[in-house]
């Protein structure tokens, strides 16, 4: 694994090593190399919170030292292409970038470079390391992901998460079903739709997706209506006691509560969410250490 593009990229062996390399670290049954020689910069074009600060607590575990990126002040005001900015940053000393992106498959433009990308996420196309968490989180739970059968519900067709988590999940063995509203499917996953209240009782993982607004017409926009919407596709309280006892509920935030679920149910006994966030640093320093160690002993 030369780099973290998309979740095509990883076999099921891959991805079973980067989580068990992650867990080792959370419980301290691993020491992280130390790479206090090694150069990380973030590039993160969309805002983010969950994504870019974990990534900045796992390089700073794994004694990476940071430069100083900001698009605000960068010369991308100023109209500096994705590549250049990125070329600019492999010749000054980076050793590994780390980039979100408004646009889809925006690495694609990036073939000429000679040092590792990690993508987090780009556009409405894949997030790969928010993927591996959501693996992570489940694994812990379940040990096995043969047979389990999840749901995931909303903003199918724009939502970077669910597609990289079909992918995935379907390879690892489970039953993926999606659940949205006719405008936001995505026909291109083999996936079946569902009503959710026809599943509810028989799901082990509930899958909540955001409304991403950011990538709809304004018309669209104009037209939601948060209680309508809660009430055809979110977690209700309802649909929560339907939840058998060994159900998990999920979302990769940010979260509009009262939107996709409950206020009350984000931090439910049934809730994994704020796990997720604690196993994306983890997951996050997995994916850094492994690549650079790929790349130590390539230059060996």
């Amino acid at each position: 694994m030369d780099n973290l593009l998309t979740m095509e990229h990883l076999n099921t062996t891959e991805i079973y090593e980067l989580v068990q390399r992650a867990s080792a670290f959370k419980n301290g049954d691993a020491k992280p190399c130390c790479f206090d020689d090694k150069f990380v910069a973030n590039l993160f074009f969309e805002n983010s919170t969950r994504t870019k600060s974990s990534f900045l607590v796992a390089e700073q575990k794994l004694g990476l030292k940071l430069i100083d990126f900001e698009t605000d002040t960068s010369s991308v005001q100023k109209g500096e292409s994705l590549y250049d900015t990125c070329k600019t940053l492999e010749q000054v000393g980076a050793d590994v970038l780390v980039i979100r992106h408004p646009q889809t498959n925006y690495y694609d433009e990036l073939e000429n470079l000679n040092i590792p990308i990690i993508n987090a996420g780009d556009g409405s196309g894949q997030h790969p390391t928010q993927s591996l968490l959501d693996i992570m989180t489940i694994y812990e739970e379940y040990k096995t992901f043969e047979n389990l059968n999840i749901l995931i519900c909303g903003d199918i067709k724009n939502s970077r998460v669910a597609k990289s988590n079909f992918q995935s999940l379907s390879a690892l063995g489970a039953n993926v079903m999606f659940s949205s509203p006719e405008s936001w499917k995505d026909e291109t996953l083999e996936a079946p739709y569902v009503e959710i209240d026809e599943v509810i009782d028989s799901i082990d993982i509930v899958m909540l997706l955001r409304v991403q607004h950011e990538r709809h017409g304004d018309s669209e926009i104009a037209s939601f209506e948060t209680t309508q919407y809660h009430e055809q596709f979110g977690l209700t309280q309802q649909r929560y006691n339907k939840l058998n006892d060994r159900a998990i509920i999920m979302h990769p935030a940010p979260v509009n509560r009262g939107v996709e679920i409950e206020d009350t149910l984000v931090e439910a006994p049934k809730s994994r969410i704020f796990k997720q966030m604690e196993n994306g640093m983890y997951i996050r320093m997995a994916i850094i250490d492994y690549i650079l160690q790929m790349e130590g002993a390539t230059a060996k």
